[in-house]
């Protein structure tokens, strides 16, 4: 089980990975006159960080979430026979 911690910063990951992959495309993109090998890096290069963030929202799909500590019931000491 990942804790809430973990899941936040795989969130944060992912959506930097799409966001800034999808940002390197577009200046790929704006760059190939200028800069016909730069800007195929940059569009190859955001393109696989693009990839990377769509699969670990997969990833993070299949997690289990940990429960959170208050919604448990409290444990009960084990009765004893009278």
């Amino acid at each position: 089980m990942a804790s809430a911690r973990a899941l936040a910063r795989l969130d944060a990951l992912v959506w930097t990975l799409i966001f800034g992959g999808l940002f390197m495309v577009i200046l790929g993109i704006a760059s190939h006159d200028e800069a016909a090998i730069a800007g195929w890096s940059l569009s190859v290069l955001g393109g696989i960080a693009t990839a990377a963030g769509v699969v670990l929202i997969f990833v993070r799909s299949r997690l289990p979430e940990a429960p959170a500590p208050g919604a448990q019931s409290p444990q009960r000491p084990p009765e004893t026979k009278r």
